[in-house]
């Protein structure tokens, strides 16, 4: 477990996803409930790599750490195997921006195809799945910008920009959302509606 030291220890950067960040306290402070109550002392830490704050408090100052914020994202496990492994590894690869957007291409790509969009390139699949209703046309707009991003990495395109940790952080979550919208949100409701109580009219 962590403490809440003049350190943080932490596996990845919520922020940047770098291996065993160095996050170093910047400031301290102590809450309590409006009736004195709930004391927890809080400190700041700045990742030295991305510049990044994370949240961490404790009952005391260096104590066991018990909340951090931000807590670093996960990948649901209703999201099918190939694309989530995608999407784990774009996660962790935002330091690394271009690999990142090639990665999340990659996952939007095998959420496609887990959906039976296999057929032709993955300019006509998103524009088949619009088509179809299975994602809007504002989601396609954004998957081909996407696509079109990774374009520019994988063919080393002389007129574009290299990607910035922002730029991929924006596909990352753009692929995350609609993972949300194609497999997590259905996986709930269909979970809702077995393990409700059968209603009588």
């Amino acid at each position: 477990m962590a403490i809440l030291g003049l350190h943080l220890d932490m596996n990845k950067c919520p922020h940047c996803s770098v291996d065993t960040p160095s996050l170093q306290h910047v400031f301290q402070t102590e809450t309590t409930s409006y009736a004195g109550g709930n004391k927890r002392a809080w400190r700041i830490y700045k990742c030295s790599r991305c510049g990044g704050l994370v949240t961490a408090s404790s009952a005391n100052y260096e104590g066991t750490v018990y909340e951090v914020y931000p807590s670093g994202r996960e990948v649901d496990t209703s999201i099918p195997q190939k694309a989530k492994a995608y999407l784990e590894q774009a996660l962790n690869s935002l330091h690394a921006p271009a690999g990142a957007v090639m990665l999340t291409a990659s996952a939007v790509d095998a959420m496609l195809k887990e959906k039976g969009y296999k057929d032709g390139s993955l300019y006509s699949r998103i524009d088949q799945a619009a088509k179809d209703h299975l994602i809007t046309l504002e989601m396609a707009e954004w998957a081909h910008k996407i696509r079109l991003d990774a374009n520019d990495q994988r063919h080393a395109d002389v007129v574009a920009d290299l990607p910035v940790p922002e730029d991929a952080r924006r596909c990352v979550d753009f692929a995350l959302a609609l993972g949300e919208f194609m497999f997590v949100l259905p996986s709930r409701v269909k979970q809702g509606i077995s393990t409700a109580p059968i209603g009588t009219s």
